[in-house]
């Protein structure tokens, strides 16, 4: 296999990169140079994927059996048909990463593959969508779902559609489970949102990018949801983070209605806690049928921590600093209820 990475430094684009070396691939990576270090192995190309002449100096390194798209969540519909378009003769197959956030029901309703996604042009710009009443649909989605038509328009059949959750794992940037372990480790009285048993479904960035090289090789089209076809309680989660930090906490269960009475804001202050019905209800089983193996999350905790612990650092990203109550507010609230 020859393939080409667009991304490629950190987190998700970095295990794929890894992953196709590990498997004897061949592989060009193509990013702006600007967060994290080329992969060793990787043939890098750096340019903007936003510039057509530098797109078109890319399409000349070619060809490849397959592209894996991880670096399109801040580009809007047009940016993605334009790379589609200037690298549609340079490349046989087309692996885009996208998010459920493309289903016009979630987070409200429980998803399959076959949901309806959101209606968005192919050559649309940034403004594109709009942000509903009780949180959904986003624009965010609309233009995840504008991207998907983008390549779909370039390659038809042989594009593939990744849509995950939450992904968690070692090098995460976002900060969700890097936060629960700082917290864990902290020790005291832990504010956790009830119910303690709601599951939830994150899913190993090392599990992903193994299922998108899968993809890369195989023959299949159209999309898959790529959740953790398990998951594990909120209870089991925090037990776990306490457990690996070898913390002495002691998780406080508040129902949601206390919460919102307190103006915690799900997702951010209290990350992976959301009470929309549909959230953590988003059905995988083509994803798995078609190879998707994910390790238990237990195993994903750990390794995150020991990650930390090494010094571990993720790539610089404003969506960090977004989550984690503070303290104050979290000591404010345990107090009000005893």
């Amino acid at each position: 296999m020859r393939i080409l990475v667009i991304g490629g430094t950190w987190f998700l684009g970095k295990n794929i990169a890894e992953g196709a070396i590990a498997r004897g691939w061949s592989v060009t990576t193509f990013n702006r140079g600007r967060s994290g270090g080329d992969v060793e192995g990787v043939e890098p190309v750096h340019g903007n994927r936003t510039d057509r002449e530098d797109l078109q100096r890319l399409a000349q390194q070619g060809p490849w059996d397959a592209v894996i798209d991880t670096s399109s969540s801040d580009f809007p519909p047009r940016n993605v048909l334009l790379a589609a378009t200037a690298l549609r003769n340079a490349v046989r197959r087309w692996v885009h990463i996208s998010t459920v956030s493309v289903y016009q029901g979630w987070p409200h309703q429980p998803l399959t593959d076959d949901s309806p996604l959101l209606d968005a042009p192919a050559d649309a710009d940034e403004s594109y969508g709009h942000n509903g009443e009780d949180g959904s649909p986003t624009v965010y989605g609309f233009q995840k779902a504008g991207g998907e038509r983008a390549v779909t328009e370039a390659f038809g059949d042989a594009a593939v559609f990744l849509r995950p959750g939450v992904i968690l794992g070692p090098g995460e940037y976002v900060g969700r489970l890097p936060w629960w372990l700082t917290r864990a480790k902290r020790g005291g009285k832990i504010l956790a949102p009830a119910p303690s048993g709601q599951r939830i479904q994150p899913v190993d960035v090392r599990d992903v990018a193994e299922f998108a090289l899968d993809q890369a090789a195989s023959a299949t089209s159209g999309g898959y949801n790529v959740t953790h076809p398990v998951g594990i309680t909120f209870e089991d989660f925090l037990g776990e983070c306490l457990t690996v930090t070898g913390a002495a906490g002691k998780p406080v269960w508040v129902e949601p209605r206390v919460l919102a009475e307190h103006g915690v804001a799900q997702w951010t202050e209290l990350p992976l806690w959301r009470t929309h019905a549909g959230v953590w209800s988003v059905d995988s089983n083509r994803a798995v049928t078609a190879g998707l193996r994910c390790r238990p999350i237990a195993d994903t905790i750990r390794n995150t921590w020991a990650w930390l612990v090494a010094d571990g650092r993720p790539v610089d990203h404003p969506r960090w600093a977004e989550h984690g109550i503070a303290r104050e507010k979290e000591a404010k609230i345990l107090a009000s209820l005893t």
